[in-house]
């Protein structure tokens, strides 16, 4: 991991169009599902997975490869959000989708059905919770990031990521047992 992350710093020091176009397709379904749970709202998200991938060729000389790429990425992401939030445009939670991976099989018609009863339970609840709360879970097991990743990501320290993710999970309970999770 550490020579993955020594490449790619040094890739970004050279602005390697094709390293670009390798992490951008590596990262591009993750990053943008988790700002699209970060924002809630597709339109807003995409604008942000835009500008993050901007920000990383314009800044990829301050990556130095001692870090974790993903975590760096991620917090990039982050800041552009919370930079949105303070210009006072901050998003509506009237319209969010949750991405969910294909299964690997094809599932019958009442399992589609199933499933997407739990996401829309899932969904609602995630509005509900305080942004703090969505981001950790999102982070956690939309991004299957670790703890000390999401530490890194959001600049809290260890003991705060575990709050939020047990208080989290905790909010989320009711919309959980009514997907029947």
């Amino acid at each position: 991991m550490a020579d993955e992350n020594a490449e790619i710093a040094q890739g970004l020091r050279r602005r390697d169009p094709d390293l670009l176009d390798r992490l951008i397709e590596q990262y591009q379904h993750r990053l943008l599902r988790y700002l699209v749970h970060l924002t809630g709202r597709r339109e807003l998200a995409e604008d942000l997975f835009q500008e993050t991938w901007v920000r990383v060729l314009e800044r990829g000389r301050q990556y130095d490869g001692r870090r974790d790429f993903t975590g760096w990425l991620f917090a990039i992401a982050r800041n552009l959000f919370i930079d949105q939030q303070r210009r006072g445009r901050a998003p509506s939670e009237d319209s969010a989708e949750l991405d969910t991976a294909a299964a690997a099989g094809q599932p019958s018609a009442l399992e589609l059905a199933m499933q997407h009863e739990q996401s829309a339970q899932i969904l609602a609840g995630m509005k509900r919770l305080s942004a703090e709360y969505r981001e950790a879970l999102s982070l956690r097991f939309q991004e299957g990031m670790s703890l000390e990743e999401i530490a890194g990501v959001t600049g809290a320290p260890l003991g705060t990521v575990k709050s939020r993710i047990y208080r989290g999970l905790s909010a989320l309970e009711p919309w959980l047992k009514g997907a029947g999770l």
